[in-house]
């Protein structure tokens, strides 16, 4: 499986600034009031990132241990990880979407709002950092058996099984 690209984090935070910035725009348009999170969603964000390294922890340590673990165990860490850090890029560029709307408006924003933001987008960038740690947590070593070219030579091919005259 191949790591997270950091190319597609940004690319997923740019698409989602534009989605942001048209959702307000589109509001405002229609005359109604701009999006503002909660000021949950951040601390929901950060129990995201918590809840990621707290699974991929026990991964890291079996490993650096040698310790088998389950793989189905291993995989949950790993995707939630995956999930956690395309989630941190989309949230982190909504926020800074919704925010670059709010101050290239010619009224001062609300404090709360910015705020609101401000909390989303650093949360967000929390998270998308703590998932690519906790993903580099599930990755495991190099099998010895994969890095060394085999010799054919000594394996008794199917001839030498009895076989294929």
């Amino acid at each position: 499986m191949k790591r997270t690209s950091i190319g597609v984090l940004v690319v997923l935070a740019l698409l989602a600034t534009g989605a942001g910035f048209l959702l307000d725009h589109v509001l405002t348009v229609m005359g109604r009031v701009t999006f503002t999170p909660s000021l949950l969603l951040p601390l929901l964000l950060l129990l995201i990132a918590a809840a990621a390294l707290s699974l991929a922890w026990p991964v890291r340590a079996s490993v650096r241990k040698g310790i088998r673990i389950d793989p189905f165990r291993a995989t949950r860490a790993v995707t939630l990880a995956r999930a956690s850090s395309l989630l941190g890029a989309i949230m982190a560029g909504f926020g800074a979407g919704l925010l670059v709307f709010l101050l290239s408006r010619p009224v001062d924003p609300p404090v709360g709002s910015t705020v609101a933001m401000l909390a989303l987008i650093g949360s967000a960038v929390v998270l998308a950092v703590a998932a690519l740690v906790a993903e580099q947590f599930c990755t495991l070593p190099k099998d010895p058996d994969d890095s060394e070219p085999r010799d054919r030579a000594g394996d008794p091919g199917p001839a030498e099984l009895g076989g294929g005259h």
